[in-house]
């Protein structure tokens, strides 16, 4: 069983012992900690809770809910939902913060709770430590029977969330109307199948297949949305002479495409596709993690812009996009954050812009993949002793490399021309994490394998 507590939330797999999984008595204490945060932090007693459809959401749902009544602070409870949406719902209730119950792309006996502030926006670091400090440390006491707060269940954020997309200057249902587009989508059994149909009925998609968009939690393939878990798609795409596929991940804040050919369009292009597009009517700047494609930085400075590199992490990207005034930016796994909108992670923000790309680029999806620089990462791990310095290691590998254009900002990153190679330790295990990126698949693994020596000879030294 594991139980894993960061900065950012609390994930673990349901079952077994208190603090060694996400049990009923984990939920209570982080839930309990994390309300208290924001009564300190904001003084306000609301917060907006919202859940995907895996399997152990509604019981997760039920105790995050009556503690939070229970600390007298009143829920808006949005049932099942999307990460994005609950992100837009917290300001616009004007609460304290909010809290997904998902774990993300995580199989289905894991679950989480991931925090918002009240701008809903994911706590950074500073926060995150703070919650986790006060989970540990406080005797708390609960409010009086007059006192516990309200619960309000309000199903009406998913026509809001779509409707702030119509409403963007950039998406064009007209466009996408025309287009006539026959498209195939993979929810994998969760929230996504409700939400991904209403947006694309809204923006003009009469032909849609859909493939496990029954929201019973029972995730029919491996959740995360990387080439090999989508392989049903891409055959059904052919099958059905579709224009495109669109998959998302459990709580909607992923998504990938796959080309009229069946092939995977590459989740580190999606961000890059949107970006062109955004970057094709609005000059500005982008920014994305160290860990993602090269293939971002080349459309960007393209088209005029600044491409700027964040440290791993949402928080991080959010907060480089706001000091360098990004108009787009996001991760290479598949997440779009769309400033116009608000600072999270949204593939119904993604799809529209995405749709409206494709629309007025008037040519298949394969041709669209094709325009843009073309980039293979390779991602390695190297194992070493739990009592190993990692951070003196990879100084070492630095100064091997000193001349070299590189980053220190998280882990280590060394640039070759239009190759580089991202080194990060591991949070949770004694490990190195190794992504190489290049132009063909054999330099970006050779490239890597190169490091990967450069760390053996240090290490036997």
């Amino acid at each position: 069983m594991t139980l894993i507590k960061s900065i950012s939330g609390i994930r673990g797999t349901i079952g077994g012992k208190a603090g060694d999984a996400l049990t009923p008595t984990d939920i209570v204490k982080f839930t309990t900690a994390f309300g208290l945060w924001v009564i300190e932090q904001t003084g306000k007693r609301k917060i907006i809770v919202g859940r995907d459809a895996r399997i152990s959401g509604e019981m997760v749902r039920n105790l995050v809910v009556g503690t939070l009544q229970g600390l007298g602070i009143d829920v808006i409870d949005l049932g099942l939902s999307t990460t994005p949406t609950v992100e837009i719902a917290v300001p616009d209730e004007n609460a304290g913060g909010g809290i997904i119950i998902t774990a993300s792309h995580n199989p289905k006996q894991w679950n989480a709770l991931k925090l918002l502030n009240h701008d809903g926006e994911f706590i950074n670091d500073a926060d995150g430590k703070k919650v986790l400090e006060i989970a540990e440390s406080t005797e708390t006491d609960f409010a009086n029977v007059d006192d516990l707060g309200k619960v309000t269940i309000d199903d009406s954020y998913l026509q809001k969330h779509i409707n702030k997309i119509l409403a963007l200057p950039l998406v064009n249902v007209d466009a996408i109307r025309k287009a006539n587009f026959k498209i195939v989508i993979d929810c994998v059994n969760s929230s996504g199948g409700i939400f991904i149909p209403a947006l694309l009925k809204a923006l003009g998609v009469v032909t849609v297949h859909e493939l496990y968009c029954i929201p019973d939690g029972q995730f029919p393939h491996n959740p995360e949305p990387l080439p090999e878990n989508i392989t049903e798609i891409c055959k059904e795409v052919v099958r059905k002479n579709a224009d495109l596929g669109i998959v998302v991940d459990p709580d909607v804040d992923r998504l990938c495409f796959v080309s009229e050919d069946g092939n995977p369009f590459g989740e580190e292009y999606t961000l890059v596709a949107v970006a062109d597009y955004i970057l094709k009517n609005q000059k500005g700047n982008t920014v994305s993690n160290l860990s993602s494609t090269r293939a971002l930085r080349d459309v960007t400075e393209e088209a005029g812009g600044e491409y700027h590199a964040s440290a791993v992490g949402e928080v991080n990207v959010v907060n480089l996009m706001k000091s360098s005034n990004a108009v787009i930016g996001g991760e290479g796994n598949g997440g779009v954050i769309y400033p116009e909108l608000h600072y999270g992670r949204d593939a119904l923000v993604g799809i529209a812009l995405f749709l409206t790309h494709l629309a007025k680029f008037g040519k298949p999806v394969s041709h669209l993949r094709a325009s843009y620089p073309s980039y293979f990462i390779s991602k390695n791990k190297i194992t070493l002793t739990p009592e190993m310095d990692i951070d003196g290691l990879l100084l070492k590998v630095e100064m091997k490399y000193k001349d070299q254009l590189h980053s220190t900002i998280d882990g280590l990153k060394i640039e070759f021309d239009k190759q580089w190679v991202h080194l990060r330790r591991s949070n949770t295990e004694p490990i190195i994490r190794i992504y190489s990126e290049a132009g063909s698949e054999t330099a970006a693994e050779g490239l890597a394998n190169k490091i990967i020596v450069d760390i053996k000879e240090i290490l036997s030294i």
